[in-house]
């Protein structure tokens, strides 16, 4: 499966954004989804999930009531809406799939998504 992430950008704080990952390849409604965050000389660490029938989502504590994750399995995406952003959610997000088909997770390490997208820059001024 590729993925394509887009929709990052430079924003204010308090703005908001909505990153969008586009699937194509195998089928995307089997797959478990997740998004990730990085910023240099750190680890790519977890920011939300959510399972192949959206009956399930995950979230990092940084984020739970700002950012919501969702998927449109007719459109073969997966989007991030970011609320209330801080400079501090600066980084490049990357969507990532769990190859297992039909897992529900959780899935919260980078090891366990076998799927990786090129990533997308979101920048938050102060």
């Amino acid at each position: 499966v590729q993925l394509q992430a887009s929709g990052g950008g430079l924003v204010q704080a308090g703005d908001s954004l909505r990153l969008s990952c586009a699937a194509s390849g195998r089928t995307f409604d089997r797959f478990f989804m997740g998004w990730f965050r990085q910023t240099p000389g750190k680890e790519r660490e977890f920011v939300a999930a959510i399972n192949w029938s959206s009956s399930r989502t995950y979230y990092a504590d940084f984020v739970k009531g700002r950012f919501a994750i969702s998927r449109e399995n007719a459109k073969n995406t997966v989007y991030l809406q970011m609320n209330s952003l801080k400079p501090e959610d600066t980084a490049v997000y990357y969507c990532a799939a769990v190859a297992s088909e039909f897992y529900s997770g959780p899935a919260y390490y980078t090891d366990q998504y076998e799927y990786w997208g090129q990533g997308t820059q979101v920048t938050v001024s102060s």
